[in-house]
C-alpha cells in the first residue's frame, strides 16, 4: 500500500525499506533500542506491518505493528529523521498506521514512549485504565550483553 503527500510517501512494501538505515537510526540514535544488532532489526521488520516514509527515493522515517490483525496491536520503533521534522509527518504517519486495512477492530492497541505522550494523545491513546492488570518482561539493556 502506498500514500501520497506533498513530497512524501509512506509504503508498506518491505523491500523498500533501508535495513541498514533503519537499524543504524535504531541502534545509535534511539533511546529505546540502542546497541539493537542488525540480524534482531530484520527479525523484527519480517514479523511486523511495516510504514517506511520517504521523501523521493530516500528513507526518512519509519514504524511498524506487531500485530495478529484481529485483535492486538502493538506499535514499535516509530521515528522521523531530525532533518524532516517539524513538516506534520509523524501525525500523517499515524494516521496511515491506524487506517490500515489489517488493523481495523483491534480490541487492544498498544505502544510505549518516553517523550511523545502528546503526539499518540490526539489518536486517542491513553495511559492504561488498570495498568496493575498489566504485567511485563523488561529487559532494557539486552542489547549490551548481545554481541
Amino acid at each position: 500500500m502506498i500514500w501520497h503527500k506533498d513530497d512524501y510517501t509512506i509504503s508498506t512494501d518491505k523491500t523498500a525499506l533501508s535495513l541498514e538505515y533503519i537499524h543504524q537510526y535504531l541502534s545509535e540514535q534511539s533511546y529505546w533500542a540502542k546497541g539493537i544488532p542488525l540480524h534482531t532489526v530484520k527479525k523484527s521488520i519480517d514479523g511486523s506491518i511495516c510504514f517506511g516514509v520517504y521523501k523521493g527515493a530516500q528513507m526518512v522515517g519509519f514504524a511498524r505493528v506487531i500485530s495478529d490483525n484481529a485483535t492486538f496491536g502493538y506499535l514499535a520503533d516509530v521515528f522521523i529523521d531530525e532533518a524532516h521534522r517539524g513538516r506534520g509527518l509523524s501525525k500523517w504517519l499515524m494516521e496511515v498506521i491506524l487506517s490500515h486495512p489489517d488493523l481495523q477492530g483491534l480490541r487492544r492497541f498498544m505502544l510505549a514512549t518516553r517523550d511523545a505522550h502528546g503526539l499518540y494523545r490526539q489518536f486517542d491513546f491513553k495511559e492504561l485504565p488498570n495498568p496493575e492488570y498489566m504485567l511485563a518482561i523488561v529487559k532494557p539493556d539486552i542489547y549490551k550483553s548481545i554481541s
